[in-house]
């Protein structure tokens, strides 16, 4: 019996999910190094920014939200143990303290899908509150956010809850569709 209770344990624990963690302010990129080097899987959403001096202008990859990155690991003590011993990492992000909160699997998807795209993304207040809908045509088919109006202008708000931040993007509000 102890052993089936054991196998179940490993089952439940051995399942991969995605954590934020909190890095210190502009190690994000040498955090992401540090732990792709490790064989940890992690992601660092980042938008191309023009950056200007006084001699030149170039294009440079900031993080989309600042201070933070998320990795996809299974909640085994020895693996969180591991990245919180990297250099430049503070803490995983949770509700309560010490007790990392899995990022919702969609919202990391989703994520990714705007990043890749390369729309004009600009970081968003964080939203609980406002009319859900979902992208019906395009490259971003089946994203889901909330629609804000602007004048003259509507914006697809995708909120990482965990992070209490938002990211939003130029939409044509003929093609979202309510959820």
């Amino acid at each position: 019996m102890q052993d089936i209770k054991n196998t179940m344990e490993l089952t439940e624990t051995s399942e991969f999910y995605w954590y934020a963690i909190h890095v210190r302010s502009r190690h994000e990129f040498k955090v992401l190094n540090r732990l792709t080097n490790a064989g940890i899987e992690s992601f660092l959403p980042v938008v191309e920014r023009l950056n200007k001096w006084k001699d030149r202008k170039k294009l440079i990859n900031f993080p989309l939200f600042p201070g933070y990155l998320f990795v996809h690991i299974n909640k085994i003590y020895d693996t969180m143990l591991s990245i919180l011993k990297t250099p430049g990492v503070v803490r995983f992000i949770g509700i309560i303290p010490g007790e990392p909160e899995p990022v919702p699997e969609e919202q990391i998807d989703f994520l990714k899908r705007i990043v890749e795209n390369k729309e004009s993304i600009d970081p968003y207040p964080y939203l609980k509150e406002g009319q859900r809908v979902r992208i019906k045509k395009g490259p971003l088919k089946g994203v889901e956010g909330i629609l804000i109006k602007r004048p003259e202008q509507h914006l697809l708000v995708l909120s990482v809850d965990i992070l209490r931040q938002g990211i939003s993007i130029k939409i044509d509000a003929s093609d979202v569709e309510s959820i």
